[in-house]
């Protein structure tokens, strides 16, 4: 089997069990170098080092580390381990992170703030560390772990859904200003039984979500010849791609532009057919001014 990350340095947040462990593994079997992170990898039995050794033993080369993704200063030093070891980053994914499941009604602030903490921010401090080299080297591949909760909601996940969403956003901009310095950065939404989510299935879909379903997508997203600014989904061996879209909509001027006409015209405002994938933020902006001028012309 070609090897399609060699001699690539990959670090993977949350590595010592679950999907991090999977893609871990996965990136050592392409030929990447990878360091493990995961909280309390500095013992001797730890789940990372257990990930590291797996890799050593099939003849890969690996390091653990046990910063804390919400902590910049050792997500920094983790970073420079890195360096250190093998002259340079490549690939960064950050796939940390922790439930605090409650509904809305009942979800402590702390709850709230401690998952956007780890997801989000985690992701924002471990990003900017490598952010700046990767530029500098002109490469990089970055993969936010993202959620159909943020994409498209779970009862009691506001919390979660919040912070995956916001790693959309996140991602949709850092790919933007990537590009020009070959930076890319994607989303991967995954579906997995882990420790996260064996409470929530039965145990029959529990068997086809495995981790290792998942990891092919997290390889496809980290390559040379990646995509960038994709929402790529995968759970239980199935691949799909998640797109934010814009519809066509309607325009309302004159004595029609009232709250009244706009709700005797949701229907065509929500009509698909012709929706598209916005190239930027701008776009919508662009899409309004055209639509509003067009009116003019026909005025005239």
């Amino acid at each position: 089997m070609t090897q399609l990350l060699q001699g690539r340095v990959a670090i993977v947040t949350g590595a010592g069990r679950g999907l991090g462990r999977s893609h871990a593994l996965e990136l050592a079997r392409h030929g990447a170098k990878v360091l493990v992170n995961d909280m309390g990898a500095d013992q001797p039995d730890s789940p990372a080092q257990a990930v590291v050794d797996a890799i050593r033993a099939a003849g890969g080369d690996a390091l653990a580390h046990g910063a804390d993704v919400t902590q910049p200063q050792q997500v920094e030093a983790m970073v420079q381990a890195a360096v250190a070891r093998w002259g340079r980053v490549d690939i960064l994914v950050n796939n940390a992170g922790i439930l605090r499941d409650k509904t809305f009604a009942k979800m402590s602030l702390e709850d709230f703030r401690l998952v956007m903490e780890v997801h989000l921010m985690g992701a924002v401090h471990c990003t900017q560390a490598v952010w700046n080299a990767m530029r500098e080297q002109n490469y990089g591949r970055i993969v936010m772990t993202t959620s159909s909760s943020g994409l498209y909601g779970n009862f009691g996940q506001a919390n979660y859904g919040a912070a995956k969403m916001a790693l959309v956003g996140l991602m949709q901009t850092l790919a933007l200003e990537g590009e020009r310095y070959d930076v890319r950065v994607n989303c991967l939404a995954p579906t997995a039984a882990t420790a996260m989510t064996e409470g929530l299935l039965d145990e029959q879909a529990l068997a086809l979500l495995t981790p290792g379903s998942v990891s092919p997508a997290l390889v496809a997203l980290v390559t040379e010849n990646a995509p960038t600014r994709t929402i790529l989904m995968a759970g239980a061996g199935s691949f799909e791609q998640a797109h934010i879209t814009m519809t066509r909509g309607i325009h309302l001027n004159g004595a029609e532009l009232s709250a009244q006409a706009l709700i005797g015209r949701l229907d065509e405002v929500s009509d698909r057919a012709d929706e598209t994938v916005p190239a930027t933020g701008f776009d919508q902006l662009r899409h309004e001014i055209a639509k509003a001028q067009a009116c003019e012309t026909e005025k005239l």
